[in-house]
């Protein structure tokens, strides 16, 4: 059975985000993030169909609240809350929120590629130790 944890898994982090990456077995992507300020990722999905994340992402919030904005208005979900969300969105951090969101992993390269590059061309520094080097 596969499985991932916070100290097994790859390490992703920038300025306003701490995470742990890893691709399991059947095709899926887990992230395991803390959010260390508020921030729009919004920008960063410029490129994408629409400006926006093309995955559908299943998660829980195990502290604070993660905000995603849709076509249909901001999602918010608080600390317990199970949640998905369809393709089209973009992403606001908000500073304390905690975690785990699962992704189908090929729809999350692509998109993760775009953001991380889009982050780097406005001087973010990224440690992107899930990703592949393209």
């Amino acid at each position: 059975m596969p499985k991932t944890s916070w100290d097994t898994a790859s390490k992703t982090r920038s300025e306003a985000f701490d995470g742990r990456q890893d691709k399991l077995e059947g095709g899926y992507f887990v992230s395991i993030e803390k959010h260390i300020a508020d921030f729009d990722l919004s920008p960063y999905f410029k490129g994408l169909p629409g400006d926006a994340c093309t995955c559908e992402h299943w998660g829980y919030v195990l502290a604070g609240t993660v905000i995603y904005k849709t076509p249909n208005g901001d999602e918010t979900f608080k600390a317990g809350d199970a949640f998905y969300v369809a393709p089209g969105h973009t992403h606001v951090l908000t500073k304390g929120g905690e975690m785990v969101e699962f992704s189908k992993s090929a729809e999350h390269d692509v998109v993760g590629e775009v953001v991380i590059k889009n982050m780097q061309a406005a001087g973010e520094e990224v440690e992107k130790g899930w990703m592949p080097d393209r």
